[in-house]
């Protein structure tokens, strides 16, 4: 199954709708919208088709999810680096880890379930963009680091019904459907 995602026409950059299976959802995108020439630190979402890799999630916010895909509960030194010059550049890393890194086990809840998609992993491009995710939303939907997020409740119904098959297809219009509500 394919996750597609698109900007909302005529919104902020960051605004974007997405489709699983026959239902719509709003999503965030990356505060500078979509790009196909990701590069690290432009906060854009990298337009493209990436597959679905494997889901973490906070265990003491989130039980673990309902997936056919791989999950892992997240640690508190639990990193990821996004330090260009680093061997470890868009990998996992063990806190406190001296190159520039996200930490997953944040104060907010973005990070509370997260699904890790195969952007710049196979293999890793110097620069092309790290820790592009698929991620708990802001509230006030607010644009990601170029990242894709959802609310709790649509990402726990997507991871569902995912498979080691899913995919999450970042497109540069929309595909063709009515518009979701934002909420």
């Amino acid at each position: 199954m394919i996750l597609d995602v698109w900007p909302v026409p005529g919104a902020e950059p960051h605004r974007g709708e997405a489709r699983w299976c026959d239902r719509l959802f709003p999503c965030a995108l990356g505060k500078s919208g979509v790009r196909a020439d990701k590069r690290e630190g432009d906060h854009a979402t990298p337009l493209g088709l990436f597959p679905f890799r494997q889901v973490l999630y906070r265990p003491d916010r989130e039980p673990p999810p309902s997936t056919a895909l791989p999950a892992r509960a997240i640690a508190t030194d639990d990193g990821w680096c996004d330090d260009v010059g680093d061997p470890a550049y868009n990998r996992p890393v063990t806190l406190p880890y001296a190159a520039r890194h996200e930490v997953l086990w944040r104060a907010d809840a973005l990070y509370d379930l997260v699904l890790v998609v195969g952007h710049n992993d196979d293999p890793v491009v110097k620069g092309a963009g790290s820790a592009v995710f698929v991620h708990v939303a802001r509230p006030d939907w607010g644009g990601t680091e170029g990242c894709v997020a959802f609310r709790v409740d649509d990402l726990r119904r997507i991871l569902s019904e995912a498979d080691a098959t899913s995919a999450i297809r970042v497109n540069p219009a929309p595909v063709g459907f009515a518009r979701a509500a934002q909420g």
